[in-house]
């Protein structure tokens, strides 16, 4: 058995996580609609400085639905301009990554809008080309007086706005153009305090690698919380992970990766986790030496039934099928399951959070997939919370969850609670639930043709490092190394 030794803290500076933090008050939120509300809200509340790191950014999206109450303007460009008038104070440094960038010069106004924001003295734009070639950053940080901070995986963009209901007739769920866009299911977190203050010295060292010259840390107090959002957790101590590659006088961090493991060897019960894609070797690997096990943990995983745009369908879903064929024969006594959500008229609701709770006692949320791109190349920030260090927040982990499955379910949190008291198992809890409509269905392998299954086991989009790109096909690929090569080798049933 391959679990490390329990009396070892799971979150371990320089290990599997960068720093140890306290928030004063923390909360998860889930979807955008209350995530652009909260995050509008704690923005007009900044008295000195806001920081929004992340991967895209559109100048023309809404924040907040119908007519503000108050008098700032709900698209995220004006209302970043109505800031800067309001508050002499205020300074907004905005840091996106370079490549994808050049699309939002094609989007509509946003052009004018980005040169009004690169006029005004107090805000400052810089796009992120410290990384790698073929890599990103990822991460999604919106740091507020060093007081409060978001980080997930929410990006305030485009096709990201929608409730927990995923209707599917939403008139808000629409593009600035005004055409509709899918349902969409992702998540965050909102941190207070010292964990804020961390996130700031993250968010003001990215500023400083993309170029942008050093930031002092905020020494002013402010009040920071925003009104609508109910905290769920009080003075708890975070742990915050990285992903970082290896560069010219920047040293690799490997925290999310180690955190993942770590995480998988640990569970005891049950894995429970969102992601935007599964198609990490090292990943699967360790949960094929779980499922090995006579009682090791069950593992649900969800995610979206495809990735979005030809390049990532060809990387991503052809990597899943590989992967998802190779647990199906670990599993040998049935504790794996893979589904997808759907809204209650059938449609697919895609999944960009990126969650991982296990046995209700760790909450992990981030901006990380199961992807080698977010364990070694991109540049990506979690948070996790240890219960077995924050005595009494394992009760509001087990919330969360059962609030998620009730979500993807069409459910209840009391139904799902129940359903698992009377079965025992988490993967028995779903499959008593799902139904027709708004529901979980089960991940179905497609049939891969040669080119697919060649470039899902070279990985040839979805490199593990930067070292890998420049390496012959044949150091590389999904299946290679280990000691489950032989398993991971053979085709799907």
């Amino acid at each position: 058995m391959d679990h490390l030794p329990t009396t070892l803290p799971l979150l371990r500076p320089g290990e599997t996580c960068w720093r140890l933090a306290r928030a004063d008050r923390a909360a998860v939120i889930i979807d955008a609609d209350d995530y652009f509300r909260a995050a509008r809200a704690a923005m007009l509340a900044a008295e000195h400085r806001i920081m929004l790191i992340g991967w895209d950014f559109d100048a023309r999206i809404r924040l907040s639905r119908g007519t503000p109450a108050d008098d700032a303007p709900a698209e995220l460009g004006a209302f970043i301009l109505h800031l800067v008038k309001r508050r002499p104070s205020l300074e907004v440094y905005l840091l996106r990554w370079d490549l994808g960038a050049f699309s939002t010069l094609f989007r509509g106004t946003t052009v004018f809008t980005l040169l009004r924001w690169m006029k005004h003295p107090r805000i400052h734009t810089k796009l992120d080309s410290a990384h790698p070639t073929a890599a990103s950053h990822h991460q999604k940080i919106v740091v507020l007086d060093d007081c409060l901070a978001f980080c997930g995986g929410i990006d305030m963009t485009t096709d990201r706005w929608d409730t927990r209901q995923h209707r599917d007739e939403e008139p808000d769920r629409i593009r600035p153009n005004g055409k509709p866009h899918p349902p969409w299911h992702d998540a965050t977190t909102a941190l207070q305090g010292e964990a804020a203050t961390a996130l700031g010295d993250l968010a003001r060292e990215r500023w400083q690698a993309a170029g942008g010259g050093v930031l002092e840390p905020v020494r002013s107090a402010t009040t920071c919380w925003p009104e609508p959002l109910e905290p769920q957790f009080h003075d708890i101590e975070i742990g915050i992970a990285r992903s970082r590659p290896d560069m010219p006088g920047i040293p690799a961090a490997l925290e999310v990766e180690a955190l993942y493991l770590e995480l998988i060897a640990r569970a005891k019960r049950f894995i429970y986790a969102e992601s935007q894609y599964f198609a990490s070797r090292r990943i699967a690997e360790a949960m094929a030496r779980r499922l090995a096990e006579p009682d090791g943990p069950e593992i649900v995983l969800v995610n979206p039934i495809t990735a979005q745009g030809w390049l990532e369908v060809a990387a991503m879903d052809t990597a899943r099928a590989r992967l998802h064929g190779a647990l199906r024969r670990a599993d040998k006594h049935g504790r794996f399951r893979l589904y997808h959500p759907y809204t209650a008229g059938g449609a697919a609701i895609y999944v960009h959070a990126k969650i991982m709770i296990v046995d209700d006692e760790v909450l992990r949320v981030g901006s990380s997939n199961m992807n080698n791109r977010s364990l070694r190349l991109d540049t990506e920030c979690d948070v996790a919370l240890d219960a077995t260090r924050n005595p009494g927040t394992g009760d509001e982990i087990r919330a969360i969850r059962l609030g998620l499955l009730a979500e993807h379910l069409g459910s209840t949190p009391e139904a799902v609670a129940e359903a698992q008291r009377r079965t025992g198992s988490l993967v028995a809890t779903v499959e008593a639930l799902r139904g027709d409509g708004r529901s979980l269905r089960p991940y179905e392998e497609p049939d891969l043709n040669a080119v697919e299954e060649w470039l899902a086991d070279n990985e040839v989009l979805d490199p593990e490092g930067p070292d890998e790109m420049f390496e012959t096909m044949a150091r590389r690929g999904l299946f290679r190394g280990g000691r489950l090569r032989n398993l991971f080798r053979r085709k799907p049933f």
